[in-house]
């Protein structure tokens, strides 16, 4: 049998994705909002496809507000635009 490969839906398009593919935002039990790169940092997380369109989606949705139940400042978003320009 394979391995199994852990799917996490993307908040721009709805999709279930491999986690290996999206990037992953988490919010700690202190309240701080960041990027997570390495994927382990723990507390609550929210995933978005490594795309522009995805990105644009789910910032218009205010999907990520909703998933990590607080307010995203705009430095956030300017940083994961960052990362999804870079990749």
């Amino acid at each position: 049998m394979g391995k199994n490969i852990p799917l996490r839906k993307c908040l721009g398009c709805d999709e279930m994705l491999g986690k290996k593919g999206l990037l992953r935002v988490v919010k700690t039990k202190d309240g701080e909002v960041s990027i997570d790169l390495t994927g382990k940092k723990s507390g609550r997380g929210a995933y978005i496809c490594n795309d522009r369109e995805c990105f644009e989606k789910a910032r218009k949705k205010r999907s990520l507000e909703r998933a990590l139940k607080c307010a995203i400042p705009p430095e956030l978003y300017d940083s994961l635009m960052e990362q999804i320009t870079n990749e």
